[in-house]
């Protein structure tokens, strides 16, 4: 039996529930009409639950999931997301009139180089608990995080209750890397180098609809970016697709998109929060749109090489409304960061905080990968580390602080052998043509881009 993941509307019901407590409406009446039907909560951590529902606990989700988009929010003044409105609550970086020069291809190929890096090094943990990657790293001598993981020398009982990322092993384990495997979070930065090659900085949410229509297959989608291209097959039109029975809106995956409007915008970090915007709104609202924009505008931030990590954080808080609950996350984390000598210490802190969100929720990733770069100083083997053994969606996040850090860097020299040796300068990908693709390669289409737009009139 398929049991399609991210789409089945008995298991999108639990997802909302959560989702509707998270920002601010009255759920309760609706849960409990669920579950007096015997209606499932949502998977733990899979995509789907293991058994179908009746067509009329199928039908009566449908409902329940439309009721619930009705409900009145208390957040919706401090959360907007039109981005006029998240202008007004913020202290919005001004437009430059000038752009500082762009970065070197050198540290742009840094920066993609650091994406894969951090990706690879949390693939075989995601989705496992906190204390299974302690344990799983502490076995081999890896704790805290200095390398790739690997399976060499961990006791067969640990594996046996922690078993590795089942996708993810055969090809991100120390002893097997032969290149870059493929991954959403560098499948979507590719994406956005042919909207901006076809569409310039100007692109609209809808050009982004239709290059994922064109360009992207839907079995590499998840969560939020699954539910919107369904909605698009259904007729449905942005920005709805990020609305109409998508609990995942708050989501992490905007974030992961968030890189190409970053790195191309040099010194400019309003433009690179409201490209963002424009992309992010396909899929998410609130808090998954300012997690986009506030990476972003850091790589924007950090892309003129003029800014330690600090400084790019706190303007990529510039773009997130400071009455979120992202911003507040964000800050919290940053201060946790600020305190404590021991990473750990700061990790168990946010998971005690955060231990009502799903592991892909953007809010407390987002809150890591900031706490990850500031307690590592933004550098490179310290923030990716930090930033994957923090837990939860380990390879994003990983992936985000390793563009970051690695962008800060600016060559990839920098960036240790034991980390960039093994991907051989070769990314696998069902992006049309980018397959085999080399991170110098990439390096260059990113630098073209950005000298493009400074050219146009």
């Amino acid at each position: 039996m398929l049991r399609l993941t991210w789409v089945q509307p008995e298991d999108l019901l639990g997802h909302e529930l959560r989702q509707a407590a998270e920002d601010g409406r009255e759920p309760s009446a609706v849960a409990a009409r669920w579950r007096a039907a015997g209606g499932p909560e949502a998977p733990d951590s899979a995509g789907a639950s293991p058994h179908r529902a009746s067509r009329y606990l199928r039908q009566l989700a449908e409902d329940l999931l439309d009721e619930l988009a009705d409900l009145p929010s208390r957040s919706a003044e401090d959360e907007p997301t039109d981005l006029t409105a998240v202008q007004r609550c913020c202290d919005w970086p001004r437009p430059v009139a000038d752009r500082p020069a762009a970065p070197t291809r050198a540290a742009l190929e840094a920066a993609w180089l650091g994406r894969a890096v951090g990706c690879l090094l949390g693939k075989p943990v995601e989705k496992l608990p906190l204390d299974a990657i302690r344990a799983l790293a502490g076995s081999t001598g890896n704790w805290p995080l200095t390398t790739y993981f690997t399976a060499r020398g961990v006791p067969p009982d640990l594996l046996t209750e922690h078993p590795w990322n089942r996708r993810s092993a055969a090809t991100s384990l120390s002893e097997n890397i032969d290149g870059m495997p493929e991954d959403d979070d560098l499948n979507y930065p590719l994406l956005n180098l042919l909207l901006r090659q076809r569409h310039g900085s100007r692109f609209t949410t809808t050009d982004v609809a239709r290059l994922w229509l064109d360009e992207l297959p839907p079995g590499r989608t998840f969560t939020a970016e699954r539910v919107a291209f369904r909605n698009l097959l259904s007729g449905i039109e942005p920005p709805h697709t990020a609305r109409h029975r998508n609990p995942f809106r708050e989501w992490i995956g905007a974030l992961i998109r968030a890189d190409v409007h970053g790195w191309t915008n040099p010194g400019d970090p309003a433009a690179a929060a409201e490209q963002a915007h424009r992309d992010a709104t396909l899929t998410h609202t609130a808090n998954g749109v300012y997690a986009a924009m506030f990476a972003a505008a850091t790589l924007a931030t950090a892309a003129t090489a003029a800014h330690d990590v600090h400084a790019c954080l706190r303007t990529g808080l510039t773009v997130v409304p400071p009455r979120s609950r992202l911003a507040k996350a964000v800050t919290h984390a940053i201060q946790l960061a600020e305190t404590h000598r021991d990473f750990d210490t700061v990790v168990d802190e946010l998971h005690t905080i955060h231990k009502d969100l799903h592991w892909v929720h953007a809010i407390p990733n987002t809150a890591l990968i900031a706490a990850a770069l500031t307690h590592a100083d933004g550098d490179f083997t310290g923030s990716v580390c930090r930033a994957v053994s923090g837990g939860w969606d380990t390879d994003s996040n990983g992936a985000t602080a390793g563009s970051i850090a690695g962008l800060l860097a600016g060559d990839p020299a920098a960036l240790p052998a034991r980390w960039t040796a093994p991907l051989k300068n070769r990314l696998a990908t069902s992006v049309t043509g980018f397959d085999g693709i080399g991170f110098d390669a990439l390096a260059h289409l990113t630098w073209s881009l950005t000298h493009r737009e400074a050219s146009r009139p």
